[in-house]
């Protein structure tokens, strides 16, 4: 029997071997099995692998993956913003005209009555005649004082115009960039998306030729070449130019912010340098570093002063900053008082009656915070409880001696003992009260004022300032996770 096979002969390659891109999926990662009969005829056609994707899945997934492309590329939210902060860089251009016309107003009123002071002087005398040239004077300082006012309003009003010029300038330079690279962007899509198409155009053709000539398959190369030029038009898109433009505008915004910071810096020192000037003819001034952990004392500011502070009415407040509503300390009426943590960040402020006049004084600034106390605070907060040394001052309003106690901080709840003997324990609600100590005491910066429930209340003195403020802190915070605000009496 002699065995027949198809001639083969041995050929050189000559032509180098094209590479295949590994972005390129075939639809089978195999040779085909097939039978040779006769005349080297293929007998047993190929079947096709039906786990890979077809034509039109693979069009599709190019097509949506552009639309998401295009989608990522719309910026107009980034111009909005712009947009936005020219609106209000307006509205406070427009405020500031409103001002102008009542300052105009004023102006004309006070001239007004200051004429018709003038007439009635002219016809009265004695008594009657000092008072009008009493009220004339007053009339005169007003007037003076409106001019101050109307000076600062004019300052303001310029740097308003100015920051709305920068930003108006902005804008445009924003809106001509976005522009320009959203049609850039746009025009690069289109064409993509054309590329796309005609490769699905292609594919489709190639697939009507398989089936009817019964051909070995496609054109491997020029399939290769295009998924190439399309993939590499896809990676062109990614939004590089966009993010870049994201960055320009996230410095352009931190400028801005850095120029408001320093504006309102300014206006702080300028508010400083006038309350040092006005603290000079005032008869009270306080005492201390304005920080957490020390005690401020009001004291006579002229020695030759005969004022006695025992004789006089003070009433000490809280406000987040000079022109905002203040916040009347309840119980805080001595010349000294202790900051407790509730007052870092804010102003405060005492109002001194004495002789029928209020004087008010004003710390230079916001308390600021002790130093050291976050971090003890947080070293705290890993445990499940806290404990403070403390010598009990006061029970229910009345001294008290006594020896070292231990005041527990928990997560759930507050307790003070000594040894197996416990005072009080109890859970937070909203019939405690925890802050510093507000009347008459030794040592107020080192005390606190506890309430664990209604008619029981003590007053705790600690080793160390730092220690006070911690316990306060950390018992607000627990306190607040268990949906209980921690305050003092009528806070």
């Amino acid at each position: 029997m002699t065995k027949v096979c198809p001639e083969t002969g041995e050929r050189t390659l000559q032509e180098p071997v094209l590479t295949v891109s590994t972005d390129v999926s075939f639809a089978s990662n195999h040779f085909p099995t097939y039978t040779l009969g006769p005349d080297n005829e293929i007998v047993d056609e190929p079947k096709e692998d039906e786990k890979g994707p077809s034509v039109k899945e693979t069009v599709e997934e190019e097509s949506q993956l552009l639309s998401d492309q295009h989608k990522r590329l719309s910026v107009r939210d980034l111009a909005s913003k712009f947009d936005k902060k020219l609106a209000a860089a307006v509205s406070l251009a427009d405020e500031a005209k409103l001002k102008e016309v009542a300052s105009l107003e004023g102006h004309v009123m006070l001239k007004k009555l200051r004429d018709a002071l003038e007439y009635m002087r002219g016809r009265t005398d004695g008594q009657n005649k000092e008072d009008v040239e009493k009220a004339i004077s007053m009339v005169e300082a007003l007037a003076v004082k409106l001019t101050q006012n109307e000076g600062e309003l004019i300052q303001e009003k310029f740097e308003v115009k100015k920051l709305g010029n920068f930003l108006k300038q902005t804008s445009e330079d924003a809106k001509k960039l976005v522009n320009h690279e959203k049609s850039f962007a746009c025009a690069e899509i289109e064409s993509a998306r054309a590329v796309v198409l005609r490769l699905g155009e292609a594919f489709e053709e190639q697939e009507r030729s398989s089936k009817a000539s019964r051909a070995q398959g496609p054109d491997v190369e020029k399939m290769v070449e295009e998924v190439q030029e399309a993939r590499q038009i896809k990676r062109m898109h990614h939004p590089t130019k966009v993010m870049g433009m994201q960055h320009e505008l996230h410095g352009l915004r931190s400028r801005i912010q850095e120029k408001y910071m320093n504006s309102v810096r300014l206006h702080q020192e300028i508010a400083t340098i006038k309350r040092a000037e006005e603290s000079k003819s005032c008869p009270f001034v306080l005492e201390s570093t304005q920080s957490l952990g020390s005690c401020l004392k009001i004291r006579v500011n002229a020695p030759d002063n005969a004022i006695d502070l025992s004789n006089c009415s003070i009433q000490w407040y809280r406000a987040a900053c000079e022109t905002s509503r203040r916040e009347a300390i309840s119980g805080a009426n001595q010349v000294v008082y202790a900051p407790e943590p509730f007052d870092v960040g804010r102003i405060l402020q005492a109002d001194i009656l004495s002789n029928g006049h209020k004087v008010t004084v004003t710390t230079n600034g916001p308390i600021n915070p002790e130093a050291g106390l976050q971090s003890r605070i947080d070293s705290l907060m890993k445990k499940s409880n806290s404990e403070f040394s403390v010598v009990i001052s006061q029970m229910n309003g009345q001294d008290y001696a006594s020896r070292s106690h231990v005041f527990t901080v928990g997560k759930t709840r507050i307790k003070l003992s000594r040894g197996w003997i416990t005072k009080a324990r109890e859970i937070y609600s909203t019939s405690m009260q925890l802050c510093g100590v507000r009347g008459n005491i030794k040592a107020p910066a080192k005390a606190l004022f506890w309430q664990p429930r209604k008619s029981l209340t003590f007053t705790l003195t600690f080793e160390s300032e730092q220690e006070r403020n911690t316990a306060i802190a950390l018992a607000r915070k627990y306190a607040f996770d268990c949906n209980v605000t921690l305050l003092g009496p009528d806070d």
